[in-house]
């Protein structure tokens, strides 16, 4: 009864029964079939059919609620006796870092959720360095970040993706006006940052050695106080993405090049060679694949 309890919240979620039957997996005809037979079984009419349409009666309307209740109870017992059957909880630990909020990896989350409902995934954010002595201590099984050495031949390097640098600077700058932008040319107006105090060194040494560049560097606290920094004129904010950015009233996007190229950031799922756990290449095959869908 439970399978055709879940038919049944398809049809009213999806307010279609053909609509339902594709997300389920099976023919109309079978979907239809199904919640008639629970209806049989209930001795009670649940929906009430008006052609191709059809509206929750009152009966339908009190149990699809309480049905809700019942199927998510029902499906965390169904995890909780598999994972006693397997001798405890399955999951993984994935690393990020702290400006990779991107919608994507909440679809990733979910899609392997739904894949895998028994393995739990806990996700940890972190600095570049804080992710690398977290997955070299063995504290999470995958970190997601960009290259700062070089790629270690004790770990897998999975490539996912890469975005491109660009400043953004207060739309009346003058600086905001080139086509292209160099780190000769901002040599004298000052870099914004975001990084905890502990990581200050650390980012400027990054960015003077791979961007070379030459100006003070200033810190904010979080994006926000990044973009307000900038809109006050006291420097530009180093970015990245994957396609030109829009500019707006306030603020302009100038790529930055090095050596005549226009400099980019790739992005690498990071794991041990050693490990045997083919869910996470399954993760990161699927987050691959939804920031390709860009």
């Amino acid at each position: 009864m439970i399978k055709q309890i879940k038919y049944f919240q398809a049809v009213v979620r999806c307010k279609n029964f053909t609509k339902a039957a594709e997300e389920c997996y099976i023919s109309q005809s079978a979907i239809s079939q199904q919640i008639q037979a629970l209806e049989k079984d209930l001795g009670v009419t649940l929906l009430h059919r008006e052609g191709r349409k059809f509206k929750l009666t009152p009966a339908g309307e009190f149990f699809y609620k309480k049905s809700l209740v019942i199927v998510n109870d029902f499906d965390r017992l169904c995890r909780e006796t598999l994972n006693i059957a397997n001798g405890g909880e399955q999951k993984i630990s994935v690393g990020y870092l702290r400006h990779f909020n991107k919608i994507e990896l909440i679809k990733t989350v979910a899609e392997f959720n739904e894949k895998y409902p028994e393995i739990s995934i806990n996700l940890v954010q972190g600095t570049h360095e804080e992710l690398y002595e977290l997955l070299i201590s063995g504290n999470v099984d995958m970190v997601i970040s960009y290259l700062r050495r070089k790629p270690s031949d004790q770990y897998v390097n999975f490539f996912l993706t890469e975005e491109f640098f660009y400043t953004e600077l207060p739309a009346k700058n003058p600086l905001a006006q080139l086509d292209k932008i160099t780190a000769e040319d901002l040599k004298n107006t000052p870099i914004i940052l975001i990084a905890p105090i502990g990581e200050h060194r650390n980012e400027e040494t990054f960015y003077r050695e791979y961007l070379g560049i030459k100006s003070e560097f200033i810190f904010a606290e979080n994006l926000e106080a990044a973009h307000l920094m900038v809109v006050s004129n006291k420097g530009y904010f180093p970015t990245t993405f994957k396609k030109s950015p829009q500019n707006t009233k306030f603020v302009k996007y100038v790529p930055i090049f090095y050596n005549e190229k226009h400099l980019c950031r790739k992005y690498f799922a990071f794991w041990r060679l050693e490990s045997t756990q083919q869910h996470i290449e399954d993760f990161a095959n699927i987050l691959k694949s939804n920031l390709l869908e860009i």
